[in-house]
């Protein structure tokens, strides 16, 4: 069973900054690309941005500059820190992750979101 926990949502102004966070625990043997995505009310999921095992990102155009993606293996966890935050980032935002646990399949597990709301 592998878990992934999300943290750090919250209410804040345009111009602000928000860090989230996302951890894995459960029976993992290794994970390979972590990530975020977001859902907005009436729209589809889409991805924020990505990070390999090696550390390569990806970011959707809409938030590069603003956003980074980063992670500690260490700790299974991933970050992410936005900065210059609109309204248009207000969101739900999900973590992913492709891991091989110890049992079973490798596949893709999901976080249960955290809301991002911003006021302007």
């Amino acid at each position: 069973q592998v878990q992934l926990v999300e943290s750090g949502g919250g209410l804040v102004q345009a111009g602000g900054s928000l860090r989230l966070s996302c951890a894995a625990s459960g029976s993992i043997f290794s994970i390979n690309a972590m990530g975020w995505y977001r859902q907005a009310p009436g729209k589809q999921r889409e991805l924020v941005a990505s990070i390999t095992s090696g550390t390569v990102t990806n970011y959707a155009d809409s938030v590069k500059g603003r956003f980074t993606i980063s992670r500690d293996n260490a700790k299974n966890t991933v970050y992410l820190q936005m900065n210059s935050l609109k309204s248009e980032d207000t969101a739900v935002y999900y973590c992913t992750a492709d891991v091989r646990p110890n049992f079973g399949l490798r596949r893709g597990y999901w976080g249960q979101g955290t809301q991002v709301t911003v006021s302007s």
